[in-house]
């Protein structure tokens, strides 16, 4: 891998996506207006918007991310530019991390955007300070991101790709503690849920948002950096030039 021929396939990545406007509307709007729906739903208990919305940040970035990241990456391959850049000095390390620096930046923006969403629009109140909220949000949409660029370099075409969000996100949102506490799951789904990374994306959140400040949520904060990490690794292991 070499830094300028990383930060030259970012480049590239961001010119794409400022010329997609669906992509950025999708990475953009549709978590603001998702999030705007609970709360509204919810007007009446403000309390609800409260402890379910950091939840959501940890979610809903980290959701869209890895769909767009997954399909778009895979565009890459299918379309033969992944091939005819493979002929070039550009190797595997420089094509992924170029596009995970790419879509760490969107992902950034997504997260502050959501995040002053949630505050200033939908009411949500927190204990801890929110530009640390805002940092885990950010965190949890460069793991999408990373385990999208995973996903894609397994699949085969965009619908193969499609077909990995049931199989990668959903399961870690019932196991997570989103829908159930984890101490009232079953054991075996509690070990489940001890290798998820949204498991540790929602409590890391969580003790954020209740303030309870980074002693307690740094390890959690940790440990989603390092899924995120593996999963890049494991995207550069597993990349082909090209869909068979």
């Amino acid at each position: 891998m070499t830094p300028h021929r990383t930060l030259a396939t970012c480049r590239r990545i961001l010119t794409q996506l400022r010329h997609d406007p669906r992509s950025i509307g999708m990475v953009m709007v549709v978590p603001c207006v998702l999030l705007g729906l609970v709360a509204w739903m919810f007007n009446d208990t403000p309390m609800v918007i409260d402890r379910f919305g950091p939840m959501l940040l940890a979610i809903f970035p980290a959701f869209v991310m890895f769909l767009v990241t997954s399909v778009t990456t895979l565009r890459e391959r299918t379309s033969g530019t992944l091939e005819r850049l493979m002929t070039t000095p550009v190797g595997k390390a420089d094509f992924l991390i170029g596009y995970a620096l790419a879509f760490a930046l969107l992902a950034t923006l997504q997260a502050v955007v959501l995040t002053a969403w949630a505050h200033w629009v939908c009411g949500m109140d927190v204990t801890g300070p929110l530009w640390a909220v805002m940092g885990i949000a950010v965190l949890d949409a460069v793991l999408g991101s990373s385990l999208g660029l995973a996903a894609s370099s397994l699949a085969k075409t965009e619908f193969q790709a499609v077909q990995m969000l049931p199989v990668v996100i959903v399961p870690q949102l019932v196991v997570c503690g989103l829908v159930m506490p984890r101490e009232r799951m079953p054991e075996v789904l509690q070990w489940v849920s001890d290798v998820a990374p949204f498991t540790y994306a929602i409590e890391a959140i969580n003790d954020i948002a209740a303030g309870r400040g980074w002693q307690d949520a740094g390890p959690d904060a940790a440990l989603v950096a390092g899924f995120a990490v593996l999963a890049l690794v494991l995207g550069v292991l597993t990349l082909r030039r090209r869909t068979s």
